[in-house]
């Protein structure tokens, strides 16, 4: 990861080349220099300005990110003397900032964080707290959504961005130019498995599990195949019904995979099911059915608490506050009396904190 990268500004086609919709992996390849050669220029994570990216820009492949290469959903505001495009947004044609190249728009990204008062301090934050950075973010009214810093989080960690924040020698980041959408699959693809690992040939270590990322379209015969490994012990260890070919980029593992996370708890982004929580941490998904009583079919909400672990009398564990959670909530969520945590906790009020970790304790 710390070898020489290079940075590759697109031009007008760079939101998808040719009309083609793009993976999130794939835009994660295409941009991740740029975001970490800002990362070095302002101190803004190269991981969080990635998962603003993907999700503003929709991978690339958003109507907006197609018509003016605004990559973060950036308003026209006031200071704005640039060109712009009207876009339906919270109101019916809002201006939007209009760029000439991707590189512009992640630079201005950078530019509207650190120029703007609100946001002055999640620049005392290090680069590598990207979960102070997604929660500040909210708090600072980047988002209206509710849920932004828990999407950004998901994002980050689902796809390893952190990663990135790494990166020491900013020195061996370069910028090299082309206008030649063609070259970037082979400019991209060692540098790709060499880094990251997303390869199904290429095996990984997952929540204490041996396992590959295989992006959609992968066959699950070729995975057990290359792996050496019988396709219906493929299917069974995924919990996977049948084979055919991925839907999603996904974890596959080719072990058993675990009982119970290390983690207590998931809660549910938008479009998730349970058996995607199961593989994202690596826990058995009849577990996670019997954990939180419901079957694997059923629809869940967002925001709602998945139970990745029993939790029993005497268990001890280290939990993270979110947004807008409190004492009451949490109690709840974990079945452990207020006074119980504040106790433990030495808590003189009921106020939390974003990111406050306490002691949870039966």
């Amino acid at each position: 990861m710390m070898n020489k990268l290079l940075i590759l500004p697109f031009l007008l086609f760079s939101c998808v080349a040719f009309g083609q919709r793009i993976s999130q992996q794939e835009y994660i390849n295409k941009y991740k220099d740029i975001a970490i050669k800002e990362m070095f220029r302002t101190g803004v994570p190269a991981s969080i300005k990635l998962a603003q990216g993907l999700l503003e820009s929709e991978a690339g492949n958003g109507e907006l990110c197609k018509r003016s290469l605004n990559h973060f959903g950036i308003k026209c505001k006031s200071s704005w003397t640039g060109d712009s495009v009207t876009h339906d947004d919270d109101e019916v044609g809002e201006c939007f900032r209009k760029y000439n190249s991707v590189e512009d728009s992640y630079r201005d990204h950078s530019e509207f964080l650190r120029n703007s008062p609100r946001y002055a301090f999640l620049f005392k934050l290090s680069p590598t707290d990207y979960k102070g950075w997604a929660y500040g973010l909210k708090k600072a009214g980047y988002a209206t959504n509710p849920k932004y810093p828990q999407i950004l989080l998901y994002q980050i960690e689902k796809f390893n961005l952190h990663e990135f924040d790494l990166v020491k020698d900013s020195e061996s980041v370069e910028v090299a130019t082309t206008s030649e959408p063609e070259l970037l699959q082979n400019e991209l693809k060692t540098d790709d498995a060499k880094n990251l690992a997303f390869d199904y040939k290429v095996k990984t270590k997952r929540n204490g599990l041996t396992a590959v990322f295989a992006p959609s379209g992968t066959s699950t015969l070729a995975i057990a195949t290359y792996h050496n490994m019988a396709l219906s012990k493929l299917l069974d260890i995924n919990d996977m019904e049948h084979d055919g070919i991925l839907k999603t980029d996904s974890w596959i593992y080719l072990e058993r995979k675990n009982k119970e996370s290390t983690q207590p708890s998931h809660t549910v982004t938008e479009g998730e099911s349970l058996f995607d929580i199961a593989q994202y941490h690596g826990v058995q998904l009849q577990k996670l059915e019997e954990y939180n009583g419901i079957n694997k079919s059923s629809a869940l909400s967002s925001g709602t608490v998945i139970k990745l672990k029993p939790i029993n009398d005497g268990d001890i564990f280290v939990y993270e506050t979110q947004q807008g959670e409190g004492l009451y909530a949490i109690s709840r969520k974990f079945n452990v009396p207020v006074q119980r945590i504040k106790e433990v906790n030495k808590l003189s009020s009921d106020n939390l904190k974003v990111g406050q970790k306490l002691i949870i304790s039966k």
